[in-house]
């Protein structure tokens, strides 16, 4: 009698057991090198604490008084311009105001409408002469710094009495000579200088925060004293009362919840 076949399963191994990371040897080793690779870029990336603070409360004033912000990136640097302007619309953490802050790019009508016309370099700089005034400010992001669509915008921007900022991959670069104050990370990958881009995005936002609890987004407005703080009533300015009834939203019942927190997605 023959014995039975025997299947795939009984045979010989074919090789290094598979597992949930690749091989037996695995890709753990190249996740682990893009976390030190992020480990030691964020390192250097904390100097520049004391500009990403400058920026937030340089931005509440403004926009406090009417002012705008013009954001624009390329690919993944795109997305991060959305999520910018999607904080300061919405909010960060706590209940506040909104203030103005504009995507470019998520105008696709208009987006596609100028490259179609006058070509992929004008399609923010067409953006920024129609939506900018002197006094907004224009971020560009981008991990090279070399993009001519946001060179074109910069250029732009300064015509009509802008003030430009950027974040960038490293210096130097065409961009960080091309805008009044730049953020150059200092990383050779751009996955890295992205993922950086974010914590700058976020930092920018608390800074942004706390200067408009300060007060900051006060200065400008008709009920403050020169200095922007609170009027010769005492009252707070127009922003730091909508703050405070932001804050107080909700809660007059006694006992009633908070506003809530906002989540982490």
């Amino acid at each position: 009698m023959k014995s039975p076949t025997k299947g795939p399963a009984e045979g010989p191994a074919q090789g290094p057991a598979k597992t949930g990371t690749g091989t037996a040897h695995g890709n753990t080793a190249t996740a682990t090198a893009h976390c030190d690779d992020l480990a030691k870029a964020l390192e250097a990336f904390r100097d520049h604490g004391p500009l990403i603070e400058r920026w937030g409360t340089e931005l509440a004033r403004r926009l406090g008084a009417g002012a705008r912000l013009l954001v624009a990136g390329n690919g993944g640097s795109a997305a991060q311009a959305q999520h910018l302007t999607a904080e300061l619309v919405g909010r960060y953490r706590d209940d506040r105001p909104p203030f103005s802050a504009v995507a470019l790019h998520a105008d696709t009508s208009s987006t596609t409408a100028i490259a179609n016309d006058y070509g992929v370099q004008e399609v923010f700089a067409r953006q920024t002469a129609a939506h900018g005034r002197p006094g907004d400010v224009l971020l560009l992001m981008s991990t090279s710094g070399a993009s001519a669509n946001l060179l074109a915008a910069a250029d732009r921007a300064h015509r009509l009495g802008m003030t430009v900022w950027a974040l960038t991959g490293r210096a130097p670069n065409p961009l960080q000579l091309g805008a009044d104050d730049t953020l150059c990370v200092d990383a050779p990958l751009g996955a890295t200088v992205q993922e950086l881009h974010l914590v700058a995005v976020h930092m920018l936002c608390e800074a942004f925060d706390q200067a408009v609890e300060r007060g900051e987004a006060d200065h400008g407005a008709a009920d403050t004293g020169a200095d922007g703080r609170p009027g010769a009533d005492g009252r707070p300015g127009v922003v730091g009362r909508l703050v405070g009834r932001a804050r107080t939203a909700g809660r007059a019942a006694p006992g009633a919840p908070a506003a809530p927190r906002k989540g982490r997605t």
